[in-house]
């Protein structure tokens, strides 16, 4: 295969970084696609943690070149201090690392805005991370945005910001009754950012199509999970950007009959951070039986949140492998079963007391689900050290094998743990 994508398959926090991570191994290019610095990877390379917002994880390995693509919204500042976080720990990345003059770039007034409309909102918060995601995105759809092309240019920059400015400014002082922003002071600071970003900026999409002739291996990084998609996620409650497999072409101009292969990834239960209906979701004496929530490593890598955390939900994932096309399964983080006495499978939902086949758009109807259960023996002994799928216990292997019945799809990677090693191999699908 030439080209894999990577997607989740909940609402995001998968463990999407640490199969890109192994998968960069055997890539030459690995793609960002859409969101912000609202999404957050974490790999662990030997004893270092590298905690990543923008830049691809694949930048970690020599052999590859990262690209940006011009579905994501940049945030400088934050981009910036990435880079710099990886030249610290000898990273290096010049002529490896690529941002797309079609990428929207998050302002201020964005940040400020997307904190502002949250507030307003009280009780009907979402539960956005605050960083500006949403408001550079309406500001691309409406067409008052600023893209890169913009920013590393300084005689455009000041026109589109004197185009812009006054009405983001009118927005915050009239609708929030906040102060505005001074277009000298930004210009000056975003002038700096621009031109420090210059020298990534390239032809992304030209470069990945000339890859792609060439038959180089592309992985397709993406961020979020479908849950979260603007479209067909649980709606609001959501991100701003499309999160599915069909994002990654969108977001960088990239043919989807190129992808030869999509990976969906899952965890081995479920959690969500934020505001929303979550069907499985465990209360407090179940999830006494699980580890607490550092041990678990559901601590968000972005919002630094504890994550809701609930059983496999296959009713979920039998829609959002559809929505993606997915083809072959990670499941993530099997370890953290390895204590329990017993394991639920949510297989489908009852509403008003009939049995329902499909996930409901309605969020009042998700509200009302019940969900329906099958419950597995759990394995009571530690997954963390084994390295092939026979040398598992036999009630784990049982535990995948129902999951993959249900889902009617292979599982060609289980993660035991968040190290490279840690890592069972069913299918090596990019050798």
């Amino acid at each position: 295969m030439d080209s894999i994508a990577v997607v989740g398959m909940q609402w995001g926090d998968e463990g999407k970084g640490k199969v890109i991570d192994l998968l960069s191994k055997m890539a030459k290019h690995i793609v960002r696609a859409q969101g912000g610095n609202n999404a957050g990877h974490t790999i662990m390379d030997g004893s270092r943690e590298f905690k990543f917002h923008l830049v691809p994880s694949g930048i970690l390995y020599p052999n590859t070149k990262c690209y940006i693509g011009g579905g994501v919204v940049v945030n400088p500042p934050s981009l910036l201090q990435e880079m710099e976080g990886l030249r610290k720990e000898q990273i290096h990345f010049d002529h490896r690392l690529f941002l797309s003059q079609y990428a929207h770039v998050i302002f201020p007034y964005h940040q400020r805005l997307d904190l502002l409309s949250e507030q307003k909102k009280g009780k009907g918060a979402i539960g956005t991370t605050g960083k500006g995601i949403g408001p550079c995105y309406v500001d691309k759809v409406r067409r008052t945005g600023i893209r890169v092309a913009d920013l590393v240019d300084p005689t455009l920059l000041r026109a589109r910001l004197e185009e812009i400015l006054p009405a983001r400014n009118e927005e915050l002082e009239k609708i929030y009754g906040s102060e505005g922003f001074d277009l000298e002071k930004l210009f000056s600071e975003y002038v700096e950012y621009g031109q420090a970003l210059k020298k990534f900026v390239g032809p992304v999409e030209e470069m990945l199509f000339v890859a792609s002739q060439k038959r180089e291996k592309i992985l397709f990084e993406g961020a979020q999970g479908a849950l979260l998609d603007v479209t067909f996620g649980t709606y609001p409650y959501v991100t701003s950007s499309c999160t599915l497999a069909g994002g990654t072409s969108a977001g960088v101009g990239f043919g989807p009959s190129k992808i030869d292969h999509v990976i969906g990834v899952a965890k081995a239960y479920t959690t969500r951070v934020g505001h929303g209906p979550f069907p499985t979701e465990l209360n407090a004496e179940e999830l006494a039986f699980f580890p607490e929530h550092t041990a678990s490593r559901e601590i968000g890598t972005t919002t630094g949140r504890k994550r809701r955390m609930g059983w496999l939900d296959a009713q979920i994932l039998k829609n959002t492998l559809c929505w993606n096309g997915v083809d072959s399964l990670a499941v993530m983080k099997l370890d953290i079963l390895d204590g329990l006495d017993e394991i639920q499978i949510c297989t489908g939902y009852k509403l008003h007391g009939k049995v329902i086949d499909s996930f409901p758009a309605s969020l009042e109807d998700l509200k009302n689900v019940k969900p329906l259960y099958i419950t597995l023996p759990g394995w009571k002994s530690s997954t963390r050290d084994v390295r092939t799928y026979n040398d598992l216990p036999s009630h784990a292997k049982a535990y995948l094998r129902k999951i993959e019945e249900l889902l009617k799809l292979p599982i060609s990677i289980v993660s035991v743990g968040p190290e490279r090693d840690r890592t069972i191999w069913m299918d090596r699908i990019f050798e």
